[in-house]
């Protein structure tokens, strides 16, 4: 079984008997998360949000039941056209026995990856957590400094790594706006999450 099948295959798994669930995508394939999304939507699911697991920054991708008709009807349509995901046989919106989409779902794929990529950024990226480390390792190298005597090793330290992380952060922010602005470009809607974040939800898929 090729590595496509095998996700496909764990992809209809998690979402065969469940209302929510959580794809599991490593670093390393991050690029199939989106096409993974877009096949769950085809069966009835929604993207939900990220999480950011382990020493690798894995992604863990929420998925949720849509409770919408038009969704439950284009779940059982795709049920019935394709019934074997994961199982050789072909997968809607992409080129067979791939997680490569065909030229009508890359549009939806690409907006898909950028939310999923906002959303790990915007994690990443938590600039009061980034800043705190920051200032507070630059204090802490600081009063080590004339207690230890070490002042040719701490001092540099107080300087260069808060400069890096408010370089990691400078970064993450342009790189978040960037994709925004696709975000807003291809339709989707700025919304609010419970810690008062900007995130991005996508319109409703027509097609699939």
């Amino acid at each position: 079984m090729s590595t496509t099948e095998r996700h496909l295959k764990y992809l209809m798994r998690l979402i065969a008997n469940q209302d929510e669930a959580e794809l599991i995508v490593p670093s390393s394939d991050r690029k199939s998360a989106g096409a993974l999304v877009y096949v769950a939507e085809c069966f009835g699911f929604r993207y939900s949000g990220v999480r950011l697991v382990g020493r690798y920054k894995n992604l863990h991708v929420r998925l949720v039941r849509s409770g919408d008709p038009a969704d439950r009807q284009r779940a059982a349509t795709n049920l019935a056209a394709f019934p074997a995901v994961g199982e050789g046989g072909t997968v809607p919106g992409m080129y067979r026995a791939s997680l490569t989409p065909v030229p009508e779902a890359q549009a939806d794929v690409d907006v898909l990856n950028d939310l999923i990529m906002y959303d790990a950024l915007l994690l990443a990226g938590n600039r009061r957590q980034l800043l705190t480390m920051a200032w507070g390792s630059a204090v802490l190298f600081l009063l080590l400094a004339p207690a230890t005597g070490k002042y040719a090793v701490l001092l540099p330290l107080a300087v260069l790594l808060p400069a890096f992380l408010l370089g990691s952060l400078r970064i993450n922010d342009a790189r978040r706006a960037k994709i925004a602005e696709r975000l807003r470009a291809a339709g989707c809607a700025t919304v609010q999450d419970d810690a008062g974040r900007d995130r991005y939800v996508r319109p409703v898929p027509q097609a699939g």
